[in-house]
């Protein structure tokens, strides 16, 4: 595989710190998601920063990245250039082939993705006598470890689910999923696939693979678990008078009732309007009001607004 600099690739210098590298990747992710880019060399793109991204927000494989370059894939966790470099020496002389390569090849040691609770494996039992060890025996089956990968959606896409194609890297490039999003997840919601985790040697099973749920900002919508907050314009009569007025909300239009003498920063609930949940009560929608003046006046409205600031004893400065 080609050298390639996964700091060039997110436009990152080699210090920078995880919430640097991530607020890059989701800047660039939504700039190059297949879904949003049609222009020619956009999916590859995407790839990349993907791969780039999973090397690097991992603390262990960015470590590992950094002192070996492009070898860190071949390298086991926690292992020394030192060591490694005799464990090359060997394997180009002879030794530890066959059995060796294939155990190399089973661990978790060349996953770009976060190790999902899985306890410290004992290089030792799994390499055997590579290391120089007196056994020199393979120890057994190893289940493959659980792992955990982003998965950036818009609150639309939260609300309403449905099956989705995703790209995430992988120790022997990036692989395409297809993954179902249950109605109503929400940020943080981790989203399990069975057996697509890290792959477990000697023929055990695989680890599970899990997408924890990040909601994109929106223009609009402000979450906070499943309740949802969007803005509702309002001139200055109807919040006065009192009036019905259509919102956008992510499951289509809503009508909201706005009572007389609604100020901005009045919040009108409108139950079950949120994001759903199938196990029960959905979240409630927030139409938060913001009263808006004509950035110009006609000479009827400014002759209006002029009889009403004679008229009007209100003073909002002293409520």
């Amino acid at each position: 595989m080609a050298s390639r600099d996964f700091y060039a690739t997110l436009g990152v210098p080699r210090g920078a710190s995880p919430e640097e590298i991530q607020r890059a990747y989701r800047k660039l992710a939504r700039t190059y998601h297949p879904d949003v880019n049609k222009d020619p060399g956009a999916e590859e793109r995407f790839k990349d920063v993907a791969e780039a991204y999973a090397v690097l927000a991992d603390a262990e494989q960015r470590r590992r990245y950094d002192a070996f370059g492009e070898d860190f894939r071949r390298v086991p966790p926690d292992m020394d250039p030192e060591t490694w470099s005799r464990i090359n020496a060997a394997g180009r002389s002879g030794e530890g082939r066959g059995r060796g390569e294939g155990r190399r090849r089973g661990t978790a040691s060349g996953t770009r993705f976060r190790t999902a609770g899985s306890p410290d494996i004992d290089l030792e039992s799994l390499f055997g006598n590579l290391f120089g060890g007196a056994g020199g025996g393979w120890a057994g089956p190893a289940p493959g470890a659980d792992q955990e990968a982003e998965l950036d959606l818009s609150v639309e896409e939260a609300y309403t689910g449905g099956r989705r194609t995703v790209t995430l890297a992988s120790p022997d490039g990036p692989r395409t999923l297809t993954v179902t999003i249950p109605p109503g997840v929400t940020d943080g919601q981790r989203i399990r696939l069975a057996g697509q985790g890290g792959s477990g040697a000697a023929g055990a099973t695989a680890g599970d693979l899990y997408l924890v749920v990040r909601l994109i900002p929106h223009p609009r919508y402000r979450v906070s678990g499943r309740d949802i907050t969007a803005e509702l314009p309002l001139s200055p009569w109807e919040a006065a008078l009192g009036t019905s007025v259509a919102i956008d909300t992510p499951g289509g239009e809503a009508k909201v009732r706005v009572p007389r003498g609604t100020s901005s920063g009045r919040r009108l609930r409108l139950r079950g309007r949120g994001l759903p949940n199938p196990r029960g009560r959905p979240g409630d929608l927030y139409a938060e009001a913001s009263i808006k003046v004509p950035a110009r006046l006609s000479a009827d409205e400014r002759r209006l607004f002029e009889q009403l600031a004679t008229t009007s004893t209100f003073d909002p400065r002293s409520q």
